[in-house]
């Protein structure tokens, strides 16, 4: 195109024509191609060969929310079923800044040591305004991220039961059938991600602080009464006396508690996650516990109360799905929210009439 401005009645002003722009988009990248769906056989034959890949791409089919893909999930955990159960979970819980993601990272190295495979589920929370989520506990965990016989699987909690991703329970499942003979379950450490972690693991671990302010903080009678051991970090340095001392605290407090049903009488151990100083006396700890639980069969019979547990779970799930998802349960919840908010119906009242709508509807099928 032809400037005006370059006509010879404007002597000494000249406007270039530019530089022409390159395309928006690489010319050189060619367009992706969707990934085809395995079988449910497919990804069973895979997990059971122990193939990463495979086993990731289960685990991101169990997470999904598509209902195609429930349904081979579904049918993958089932058939994953009959070769899973052949590991120890441990959940590892405690506030955020404990340490929790630099202490698995040593954990699980000096497991690795001995043999066997380690999975790492790591709960992620997300955000409640975008429901995003980080996912960085990778980047924590520097050695084990990079070692062959670990796999770290963070998952977002996307609200979910205080900070659980709703699918690890059959994550495990599928991790065991991999071959992975020891489950680390990372909680979030806030709301009640400790009980449902607590309703899928074999060894409850509690990670706690001193030189923080109040121990006795950290002294919450629900929490302790789930831990099955109790480590002080951080108990390097100038701040071994105050680990000494909050690990002396939380003994007198756990002489108050009853004995849990297992038996055992949980220990307080100090450590150091990052100079990796008693790392060795915690896993002996835990290894106590195991051939404690084992041998008087509490090992099993926590298995089995626990298998009854998330068949409850589900059912519940998919109760309340049932509910929300019904087109005409959602117009009258719709106008009873109006209602409610116009203070012309009490919100009890209009619960029990939407439940009474419901149950009418069910029967009249």
């Amino acid at each position: 195109m032809e400037h005006p401005e370059n006509d010879s009645k404007f002597a000494g002003l000249a406007v270039n024509s530019g530089v022409e722009q390159p395309p928006s988009v690489n010319p050189y990248m060619k367009a992706r191609r969707r990934r085809r769906l395995l079988s449910a056989g497919e990804y069973v034959e895979g997990i059971l060969r122990g193939d990463i890949t495979i086993l990731s791409q289960a685990v991101t089919l169990v997470e999904s929310h598509n209902p195609e893909h429930e349904a081979v999930a579904q049918e993958v955990i089932e058939k994953c079923l009959p070769h899973s159960g052949n590991s120890i979970r441990i959940g590892i819980t405690g506030v955020p800044g404990a340490g929790k993601s630099t202490s698995i990272d040593v954990f699980g190295l000096h497991v690795l040591k001995q043999g066997g495979k380690l999975a790492v589920l790591a709960i992620d929370p997300s955000s409640e305004r975008s429901k995003g989520s980080i996912l960085g506990d990778k980047t924590r965990m520097e050695k084990l991220s990079v070692h062959p016989d670990a796999f770290i699987r963070p998952s977002p909690s996307a609200g979910s039961l205080g900070g659980v991703a709703r699918k690890t329970r059959e994550t495990i499942v599928l991790c065991e059938a991999a071959g992975f003979d020891k489950i680390f379950v990372e909680t979030v450490g806030v709301g009640q991600s400790e009980t449902a972690v607590h309703s899928m693991v074999d060894f409850f671990l509690l990670i706690q602080l001193a030189g923080t302010g109040d121990e006795l903080q950290g002294i919450k009678r629900g929490i302790m009464e789930m831990a099955d051991g109790i480590v002080i970090n951080k108990a390097d340095g100038d701040n071994v006396d105050r680990a000494n001392l909050a690990a002396t605290q939380f003994r007198n407090a756990l002489h108050l508690f009853p004995l849990p049903p297992s038996g055992w009488a949980p220990r307080v151990l100090t450590y150091s996650g990052y100079y990796e100083i008693g790392i060795a006396e915690v896993w002996q700890m835990i290894y106590d516990y195991f051939d404690f639980v084992k041998k008087n069969g509490y090992f099993q019979e926590k298995r089995r109360q626990q298998e009854l547990y998330w068949m409850y779970e589900t059912i519940n799930e998919k109760l309340r799905d049932n509910f929300y998802q019904n087109p005409a349960i959602e117009e009258m919840l719709a106008a009873k929210q109006q209602l409610v908010l116009g203070n012309k119906q009490s919100s009890f009242v209009a619960a029990h009439e939407v439940l009474d709508r419901y149950f009418t509807l069910l029967h009249s099928r």
